[in-house]
């Protein structure tokens, strides 16, 4: 008799981040900071847009305190886990990254388990570029990441790229992947 144990929601996005991210080449940027283990995973229990939004400034000071963070997943382990409301949080979070100072310093992505592209069906596999485990606000060094594009060729080909690939794996596939995150 085997005992699987548990993961946390952050060893779950780890998971992710190498075998979807980095295995898939979805962000090319992502190993280096994978080997680097320069990316921050912050776990939330924060179920109110309003708690989220606090956490998200509280870790980009975190990140202005910590230079050797390169950029940190801020993980909703238990909030947000309707796609709508989800979408207002990131709304949200992104007119306080203004208001706060933060523009220009700080750029979020977001990651969704039901993630859908505005124009795209539920079913499309090219949703499972940003489809994850756990609802996530994914803040990242605009200055890094603007190094980051300028020494990479055809940038504009990434999103293009993935999504094909994403397509041509199709919907079960990366279904099956993501549940695979949850396991040692």
């Amino acid at each position: 008799m085997s005992i699987t144990s548990l993961l946390t929601p952050a060893q779950i996005m780890q998971n992710w981040v190498s075998a979807v991210i980095v295995k898939y080449n979805f962000c090319p940027f992502a190993r280096k900071e994978v080997e680097q283990n320069t990316i921050h995973y912050q776990v939330s229990d924060s179920t109110s847009h309003d708690d989220a939004v606090m956490d998200m400034l509280e870790e980009c000071a975190a990140l202005d305190n910590h230079p050797e963070r390169e950029t940190t997943l801020l993980i909703f382990k238990d909030g947000f886990s309707d796609f709508a409301d989800f979408l207002d949080l990131v709304d949200l979070a992104n007119a306080m990254l203004v208001v706060q100072g933060y523009e220009g310093r700080y750029q979020i992505a977001n990651f969704h388990p039901d993630y859908v592209f505005a124009d795209s069906d539920d079913d499309d596999a090219a949703n499972y570029t940003n489809r994850a485990p756990f609802p996530t606000l994914h803040l990242i060094r605009e200055q890094s990441m603007a190094a980051a594009l300028e020494n990479y060729d055809d940038p504009e080909s990434i999103p293009e790229n993935n999504i094909r690939l994403a397509r041509r794996k199709g919907e079960a596939f990366w279904q099956q992947l993501l549940k695979q995150c949850h396991k040692h």
